[in-house]
């Protein structure tokens, strides 16, 4: 199987990346941004001044190693990433890539996850495996191994592929394997686009607007979501029962307002019903209700590992970090009573804000603590504070807008 994957990756880097754009953005993403490392697997308190080793376990072309890398150099302590990959092509896109940004603290290793008790890597603190488990042929076998890697403290960011959110791929998988399974890869390429163009409209992968990557990441997008040769999805439950017997304890999904049913069903009778169910299957439950989750991104640490981990606005001292917002911007355009609606993959949903919610963004730098934004924020009780808090801080965080960090701890 490492040949035939090695094999793609070398003939068709995935995700396409031009090390040149390097001058002109850093693509960010979920899981392993700096702030929800804190955030879910360190409840704010680490100190990334302080040496911090992470290891991209499949890196690619280098998305997750030049982001975070990136954000360790900024935070100005001695971090270190190690990545990881079968393929030398898509090795030298990302060291090209981190070339071209003058990163320093990055180690580029070709080899299997595997393999990693052998290659004498070390203890990470911090492990990203995306994309990478469900192309193996024993998911568990590399999942293990990540947890071998890890250290007793730290964490890791997970991302497989959902089902539900891929409807047609596998329907067009197995098509392509009926009429060109053992052809060379031009000729698969050339079937799967002549298949492409023929789908009627009401072939499922015709019909689903989630996946994009045959039309809009050339070759290696078509390779990557439909030639793939081996490729499974894992639903939430099985997601979980896989962390489970990696020896790993699921913390949290990223995005973890998705993951709430009460978000998309209004019937209080049908909210009641799910009231007593457990955590995990409400979470299956809206992963059936939506559909439309073709990935599932979530933080796990040890089985072993019993500390609270994620961040909580339990203390004055906590400061409040926005991500990809502008608060004072969005401050501005709010009323009192106005609801905040969010596209979730074409679903309308609506969330009351608090009655604060202008001046508690408007209050929002990542550098003023609860107490000190509550003192700009006259004629409030500290109880009246901390409920206002609270409840933007619950819709915020749950969409991953908002994040929180605890006295001492620096992310540059």
């Amino acid at each position: 199987m490492n040949d035939d994957v090695r094999a793609q990756y070398q003939a068709y880097p995935y995700p396409p990346r031009d090390p040149a754009d390097e001058a002109r953005r850093l693509i960010t993403g979920s899981p392993s941004h700096i702030l929800e490392i804190d955030h879910f697997l360190y409840a704010g308190a680490r100190d990334f001044t302080a040496p911090f080793r992470a290891l991209v376990a499949g890196g690619g072309t280098g998305d997750a190693t030049i982001m975070l890398a990136q954000q360790l150099a900024d935070s100005g302590g001695p971090g270190e990433v190690v990545y990881l990959d079968l393929s030398d092509t898509t090795l030298g896109i990302a060291r090209a890539r981190a070339e071209a940004r003058g990163l320093s603290n990055l180690r580029f290793v070709q080899g299997s996850i595997l393999d990693l008790a052998t290659l004498g890597l070390g203890e990470f603190d911090y492990i990203d495996c995306c994309g990478v488990l469900h192309h193996l042929d024993d998911p568990l076998a590399g999942l293990q191994a990540l947890r071998g890697a890890l250290a007793p403290d730290g964490g890791m960011g997970l991302m497989l592929y959902a089902p539900l959110g891929r409807t047609g791929v596998y329907h067009a998988q197995a098509m392509l394997r009926m009429l060109a399974g053992d052809a060379g890869d031009t000729t698969k390429l050339d079937v799967a686009r002549r298949l492409l163009n023929e789908l009627p409209p009401t072939n499922w992968l015709k019909r689903n607007p989630f996946v994009s990557e045959h039309a809009t990441l050339g070759d290696a997008g078509i390779y990557d979501l439909l030639l793939h040769s081996q490729d499974r999805a894992f639903n939430v439950l099985e997601f979980a029962d896989l962390v489970a017997k990696g020896g790993m304890r699921l913390v949290a999904f990223s995005q973890p307002l998705r993951y709430e049913p009460s978000i998309y069903l209004r019937d209080p009778d049908l909210n009641s019903r799910l009231a007593g169910l457990p955590p995990i299957q409400r979470c299956a439950f809206a992963e059936l209700l939506c559909g439309n989750m073709k990935t599932h991104i979530a933080y796990a640490v040890r089985g072993d590992n019993n500390r609270v981990t994620i961040a909580a606005p339990d203390s004055g001292a906590v400061v409040p970090v926005l991500r990809d917002l502008d608060g004072a911007a969005m401050a501005r355009e709010l009323t009192e009573g106005k609801a905040l609606t969010i596209d979730l993959e074409g679903i309308k949903a609506s969330f009351n804000l608090p009655r604060l919610a202008a001046p508690l963004l408007a209050a929002i730098d990542g550098k003023r603590n609860l107490d000190e934004i509550s003192a700009a924020i006259p004629g409030t009780t500290p109880q009246e504070f901390s409920a206002e808090f609270q409840q933007l801080y619950l819709t915020l965080n749950g969409l991953g807008r908002m994040y929180l960090r605890r006295p001492g701890a620096s992310v540059g």
